[in-house]
């Protein structure tokens, strides 16, 4: 007969309980990934249709770069979509802990990430590979499809009722619509005098070749103090 091991059946626990929650987030982003690909797919459809016969460059143009990867270009911007591999939970501090739904069972914390990051076009069409990219929102997603957004300006509020909410077409359409409008609104800008003053050699024949001082509409990929009223 068996000896009772506490330690294996801990081990049982943990991956019954936790683990299996993981896997089922990851499924339920997943999927949530892959309706948002559906979506940028119509809307650049959509909209194309209605700047058809406008600036050919200023065009939505879709492209899905992979399982967990997909871009939108319109004008002179991209956004990115990225969903990451793995499953997070919050630190102590986080609001989530607030939330009843959370307090009532803590596996409900457990959430998928999509991020939404903003480049300039440029950047890939002269492989300027030292161009800085832009964070302008992340989307959380649990084992129930309940979700939250993390973001700048209008992302920041519009969508954080977590617990009561579950993701569905409206809502992620809403998402990136808000996205694609933040990046229109989010101009380039000169970098200070001093920041550029300088050049090397090396600098100057990168430029020749292929054009790769580093742009970026805002330099560096701040996330939470760099608000433009």
């Amino acid at each position: 007969m068996e000896t009772q091991n506490p330690m294996k059946e801990t081990i049982i626990q943990i991956l019954k309980e936790k683990s299996a929650t993981k896997q089922h987030v990851y499924d339920q982003t997943l999927d949530v990934f892959k309706s948002m690909k559906n979506i940028m797919e119509k809307l650049a459809k959509e909209y194309n249709e209605l700047l058809i016969q406008s600036d050919s460059r200023i065009l939505f143009e879709y492209k899905d770069n992979g399982v967990f990867e997909a871009e939108l270009k319109f004008s002179g911007d991209v956004l990115v979509f990225m969903m990451h591999t793995n499953i997070f939970e919050f630190n102590r501090e986080h609001n989530i802990w607030k939330m009843g739904y959370v307090k009532e069972n803590v596996l409900n914390s457990y959430c998928g990430v999509i991020h939404i990051y903003n480049f300039l076009a440029d950047s890939f069409k002269y492989q300027r590979y030292e161009d800085l990219g832009y964070l302008v929102g992340r989307i959380f997603v649990n084992r129930d499809k309940h979700y939250f957004v993390e973001g700048k300006k209008q992302l920041a509020f519009l969508y954080n009722d977590f617990g009561t909410t579950v993701i569905e077409e409206n809502a992620l359409r809403s998402i990136i619509e808000t996205a694609i409008s933040y990046a229109l609104e989010f101009d380039l800008l000169v970098p200070p005098y001093e920041h550029v003053k300088l050049s090397s050699v090396g600098q100057v024949a990168q430029k020749r070749e292929h054009s790769k001082l580093i742009t970026g509409k805002r330099l560096g990929f701040q996330f939470n103090t760099d608000d433009i009223d």
